[in-house]
């Protein structure tokens, strides 16, 4: 299905590009959300005539995703968690703890916004996570897994 997109899409285009994706993925995700409308002449005219607010719209939501980066840079956060003598955790540490202690200490992430490629944490230490806070905006933060 051929749709253009409203908004910069991660791994598959920029603002005003017209891509072919899955029917699926059109229709019970991409349109939906406002993220994208189908590829026909007269939405095609519609984007046109809706360029530019639409590309200020991008520009604001990045400069906002920009200066909650900015809150990030270099920002550490500390989790507690109750642990084996050889530093195993029981349990795991996940994105829903780390969104959670980030939001407490005023900065506000949701956990679909924290990318964690290896899996959750198993065991005490230090570990870099990123912050994904729009495509074009990603931050490193510093998690401390200490043992109880």
């Amino acid at each position: 299905m051929k749709i253009i997109l409203l908004e910069r899409i991660a791994n598959l285009g920029n603002l005003g590009d017209e891509v072919a994706v899955r029917g699926g993925y059109a229709r019970n995700y991409l349109i939906p959300q406002g993220r994208a409308v189908r590829a026909t002449k007269d939405n095609r005219v519609s984007f046109e005539d809706q360029r530019a607010d639409l590309q200020a719209a991008a520009d604001a939501r990045r400069d906002a995703a920009e200066a909650r980066g900015d809150r990030l840079a270099d920002f550490a956060v500390t989790l507690m968690a109750r642990a084996s003598e050889e530093g195993k955790l029981y349990g795991s540490v996940g994105t829903v703890q780390i969104a959670r202690a980030l939001t407490e200490r005023g900065i506000e992430v949701s956990k679909a916004e924290v990318r964690m490629p290896e899996g959750v944490i198993r065991s005490v230490g230090d570990y870099e996570v990123e912050i994904q806070l729009h495509a074009d905006v990603t931050r490193a933060v510093t998690v401390h897994v200490v043992g109880e």
